[in-house]
């Protein structure tokens, strides 16, 4: 009978993947999967280091499990993932609450750790790796809506934003062979997905080198999407100084790439954009946008933003502002910038922004988007969506919820669709986070 592992994942779509890859490698080991985490003989927790409450979640987390380690005095628990790599043995030490600790490049010893803990001993691998990328291994779907799943296309960063960790947890940024990507997603096309997204920290700058050819990402999304037309292909994340016009016209050939862009702005303030060292300005991010808008009209753009970096002024929260209405951005994710320990802004910059303020920007910045949010949906009221059928929505089992193109939530009546169908969609109307409608 195999042991069975129970994983349990914070953070972004990276650590989604991810979690699948060390559900593969212990599956290889003599450990299934589990969904309940009473009859796990091991607890992963894939953790996330990019903002400081996102760290103490995992700290709750782990003292929360203390439970079940008194029931079952075999248990073991592991910290994996970003987290891992950034306190390493401290997690270790701190209330005695771990037995592993496995950091993102190091998924493949799990197996000898898992061992190595079992014999009393606290196992650790934090190496980081310039050449692993998981590309051999095809991971388990840990998710079972079986229509959309993530694909990793690289592993590392080598951008060097000053407020960020990702560089120093995940390691210098290396691309994943092409042929094991393809690989993959036809893969998960014949086993019925009709949707991947292809993930890395900043998937404009993919570059394969081998076989006396290389590769960048363009050519890769139209190898994906080529792989056939009824399988709809996203990608995340973006970094607007790698954005290019080859990118977009490549999207532009094939209707099945989505119609939606990731473009973190993070500031709309030049001399903040400058100390966070991210290598763009306020204007080369607009001329991306007016691109996107040229190349590929009716394009949903989503975007990240940070308030209360070092040095903000009212006047750089204002620009901000300001880009954000002038982009129209559909959906935004937001944060009160959050200092982390060794990274360039912690080293050089003073984090004067008194918490207050940041609140009060963050608050400031959240209400303009809403608004922005509520206008982008209300001008789809009328118009007609193609809508990928995810499955059964939450409120009624008579009605199917699925995303448009442009990622937006569409619920509309079931009839005799299913989950994995392409419906067309008339929107009606339109609540806060969702677009409502009828078969067409």
């Amino acid at each position: 009978m195999k042991s069975k592992v129970y994983i349990e994942t914070y953070g972004c779509q990276m650590n989604v993947a991810d979690s699948e890859v060390v559900a593969s490698i212990l599956n290889d080991a003599g450990y299934s999967a589990t969904e309940e985490i009473a009859e796990a003989d091991l607890i992963l927790i894939n953790t996330c280091s990019i903002r400081d409450n996102a760290e103490q979640r995992i700290w709750g987390r782990l003292k929360s499990l203390g439970h079940l380690r008194r029931k079952n005095k075999q248990l073991k628990i592991g910290v994996i993932g970003c987290m891992a790599e950034r306190l390493k043995e401290d997690l270790l030490e701190r209330e005695k609450l771990v037995d592993i600790v496995v950091g993102p490049d190091a998924y493949r010893q799990l197996p000898q750790l898992v061992a190595e803990a079992g014999s009393g001993h606290k196992a650790v691998n934090v190496l980081l790796s310039r050449e692993e990328t998981y590309g051999d291994i095809s991971p388990v779907r840990l998710d079972k809506n079986g229509v959309s799943s993530f694909v990793s296309i690289m592993r590392g960063c080598n951008n060097m934003c000053a407020y960020c960790v990702v560089p120093y947890v995940r390691g210098a940024e290396r691309s994943r062979d092409p042929h094991s990507v393809i690989r993959e997603v036809t893969e998960l096309f014949e086993a019925g997905y009709r949707e991947v997204t292809l993930l890395g920290q900043n998937v404009d700058s993919y570059n394969w080198k081998g076989d006396n050819t290389a590769l960048g990402f363009p050519e890769l999304l139209e190898r994906v999407a080529s792989i056939n037309p009824l399988l709809r292909v996203r990608f995340s994340t973006s970094h607007p100084k790698d954005m290019s016009d080859e990118l977009l016209n490549a999207m532009a050939r094939h209707e099945n790439i989505c119609r939606h862009i990731h473009l973190p702005a993070q500031s709309g303030s030049t001399r903040i954009l400058k100390l966070m060292n991210r290598e763009y300005s306020r204007e080369w991010y607009m001329e991306r946008v007016e691109s996107i808008r040229r190349i590929l009209p009716g394009t949903a753009i989503s975007t990240d933003m940070i308030t209360g970096f070092c040095t903000e002024t009212d006047e750089d929260h204002r620009a901000s502002l300001s880009l954000m209405e002038w982009a129209g951005f559909d959906f935004a994710y937001m944060f009160m910038y959050s200092e982390r320990p060794g990274t360039r802004a912690a080293r050089k910059l003073k984090d004067d922004v008194p918490e207050k303020v940041k609140a009060e920007r963050l608050s400031e910045m959240i209400s303009l988007q809403n608004r922005l949010s509520a206008k982008s949906k209300k001008a789809d009221i009328g118009r007609v969506f193609e809508v990928l059928a995810e499955g059964r929505s939450k409120r009624s089992s008579d009605f199917l919820s699925g995303r448009t193109s442009q990622n937006k939530v569409v619920v509309f009546p079931a009839g005799d669709f299913k989950k994995g169908d392409y419906v067309s969609v008339l929107i009606e109307r339109a609540t806060s986070a969702t677009l409502l409608g009828t078969v067409k």
